[in-house]
This record gives structure tokens, C-alpha cells and sequence, in this order.
């Protein structure tokens, strides 16, 4: 019984191991799309096979003990008895030494590195961040603009990201370029980043911060700079009015349900919110709350029941208004787009 326990207990933790590989490509630090993660994955690389190394040198010395001197049938006599060695004593304690000097040497370099913030001539780009239970806030300062779980840089140019939190503790983390770096309330912290190529990169809160901390979601979202001064300018000359008669229900609606706490520029609101995501140009993201593809069917299913998909999120259900009215929500809603839209 206790063999057969054996055996279930090692194929659950060789399938444990197996499965941790089977994640979100995008999610991933051994495929690093950026400077800073790039000299991350090294350190790993080495400190891996230096890991690897110890662990090779003591399993074979182990093994070659275990058999060199096993007891033998017949073979009575006492082992001749040692007390102490200075040179093997030397040989233990200096060589993790020079392991320890081989991997901090560039452990240390590759930390200065990355802090090193970039000259003006790199035309970095500054974005705010502000971390929330549980969604993100980016601010771009330069352009004048603010969106939400979805942040878009060019590729190419060093990104400064000075974050900071608004109520616990949060963490910034994008695996395929680097990072990760803590948001802290009332404490200002900076990460630079910098994207090789245009696509799409996922990131992740990974510090425990509540009941959705898993699903604390948002993309990173590089493009050319073409492409990226052309998102900018279409941000900064946004229209929000409604076109439809059904959308101009909705805008009505969200006077009326959404304003007190989110902002949508240029739609004729004398009140912008402030405690929830930013809804400027809300059509053209990729997702909603950071967790649901972005179309009406899912709109719809977060605006009646948003705890079924965010516990704990301060998101209100609006289950009380009537299906017409949460269709115009969502006509108004998703047809938020920048002005090249």
C-alpha cells in the first residue's frame, strides 16, 4: 500500500512539474522581447547551471560514497576514523565563495543597468501608473491622456514607468520585458522598459492584493512609432458623442449611472470621474475589466452581475435597469473609439 502511495504521489509531482511549462506563451520569461528581459533570462541561464553544477558534483560524490563505502557481508573492521581537514575544510568554504563572486559580479552589473534611467536623446516616454483593486490606471503626461488595462508604447524607445499605488500593495510585472517592480501606497517607484518589436504583451499583478488578485490583468501593447503617434493623436482628439439614437440613450444613461466615477472625455459630461477606469475611446480596447474579451455579449454580462467576474471588485451591478437600457449602455459604450476609428 505504501509503494502504490509512493508511485501516486511521484506521478502527481512529475505532472505538477510538467504542467507549470503549459502556460501563456505571451507570460513567459524564457522568450524575452526586450532589453531588460533579456539580461534577466541571462542571470537565470546562470544562475541555473551554476545551480545545476552543485547539484551534479554532490549527487556524484553521494553516490560514489554510498557504494564505495558500503557495508560488505564479512567485513568487520573499523574504518580508519578522521578527524578534521583543514584542506578539505578550504575546499568547501572557498569554492561557494567563488560561485557566489561568479554569479553576484553580474547580478549586480545588470541591476545598476536596468535602474539606469535613459538620456533625452533615447526620447523615452514617461507613463503614470496606479495600481487599483483590481485594475490598472496609465496615465501618459507628455500627450495629456489616460486609459485603463491596456497600455500602449512604441517599440524601440525606452519606457519610464513611475508607478505608485493606490490603496495595497500591488506589483507590476511583464515577463517578456522585464521587470517586476512593487507599487506601494504613498511611495513613488520606477521601472524602465523597452519593447524589440511591435505585438502584444501580457502583464500581471504578482503581489496578493485581494479576491481578484489573479484576474488583476492588462497588455502591454507595442506598435511602430508611426503607429504609435498616430493612437496618440487619436486619443488627444477623441469624440465621444453618440451618433445613434440608441447610443444617445446610453450616453444619457451614463450622465446619469457611470460619470460620479469614470471619466469619458469629450462627451459633453461636466463631471469626470475619478475612482474607476477612465472609459475614453472604450471600443477600441482589447478587453473588459481586463479579463473579458471586449463585445457586447461580454459588456453586457459585466455590466448586470461584475462580481460573477471580478469578486470583490467595487464595480455595481446594473441589474436593476431593463434589458433596452443596458442595450443602450453597450451601443454607447462600444462605439467609444479614437477619432481615426
Amino acid at each position: 500500500m505504501k509503494f502504490v502511495k509512493a508511485k501516486l504521489l511521484m506521478v502527481i509531482g512529475m505532472l505538477t512539474w510538467f504542467f507549470t511549462g503549459c502556460s501563456n506563451p505571451a507570460l513567459s520569461v524564457v522568450k524575452p522581447s526586450g532589453e531588460v528581459g533579456k539580461m534577466q533570462l541571462n542571470l537565470i541561464y546562470l544562475s541555473t547551471a551554476i545551480m545545476t553544477l552543485v547539484t551534479v558534483v554532490v549527487a556524484v560524490i553521494y553516490i560514489y560514497v554510498v557504494i564505495r563505502f558500503r557495508e560488505r557481508p564479512g567485513d568487520t573492521h573499523i574504518p580508519k576514523q578522521v578527524e578534521g581537514s583543514t584542506v578539505l575544510e578550504i575546499v568547501w568554504t572557498v569554492i561557494p565563495i567563488i560561485l557566489l563572486i561568479i554569479l553576484a559580479v553580474p547580478t549586480v552589473s545588470t541591476t545598476f543597468q536596468i535602474e539606469k534611467r535613459p538620456a533625452p536623446s533615447q526620447h523615452p516616454v514617461q507613463i503614470n501608473v496606479t495600481g487599483y483593486q483590481y485594475w490598472w490606471k496609465f496615465n501618459y503626461p507628455q500627450a495629456g491622456i489616460t486609459t485603463a488595462n491596456e497600455v500602449h508604447i512604441p517599440a524601440g524607445r525606452p519606457i519610464e514607468f513611475v508607478m505608485q499605488s493606490h490603496d495595497v500593495i500591488h506589483a507590476f510585472w511583464v515577463p517578456s520585458l522585464g521587470g517586476k517592480r512593487d507599487l506601494e501606497p504613498g511611495r513613488m517607484n520606477r521601472l524602465i522598459l523597452k519593447a524589440d518589436k511591435p505585438g502584444t504583451y501580457e502583464g500581471k499583478c504578482t503581489e496578493l492584493c485581494g479576491a481578484s488578485h489573479a484576474l488583476m490583468n492588462f497588455r502591454v501593447i507595442a506598435h511602430q512609432t508611426a503607429e504609435y503617434d498616430a493612437w496618440i493623436r487619436s486619443m488627444q482628439k477623441v469624440n465621444s458623442q453618440a451618433k445613434s439614437v440608441l447610443a444617445k440613450e446610453g450616453q444619457r444613461l451614463v450622465g446619469q449611472n457611470c460619470i460620479g466615477c469614470h471619466a469619458i472625455r469629450n462627451g459633453g459630461y461636466k463631471v469626470l470621474g475619478g475612482k474607476g477606469p477612465e472609459l475614453t475611446a472604450f471600443g477600441q480596447r482589447t478587453r473588459i475589466a481586463g479579463v473579458l474579451d471586449n463585445n457586447p455579449q461580454n459588456l453586457r454580462a459585466w455590466l448586470q452581475n461584475p462580481q460573477n467576474v471580478k469578486p470583490g471588485s467595487r464595480m455595481p451591478s446594473f441589474a436593476h435597469l431593463e434589458k433596452k437600457q443596458i442595450d443602450a449602455l453597450v451601443e454607447y459604450l462600444e462605439s467609444l473609439k479614437g477619432s481615426s476609428q
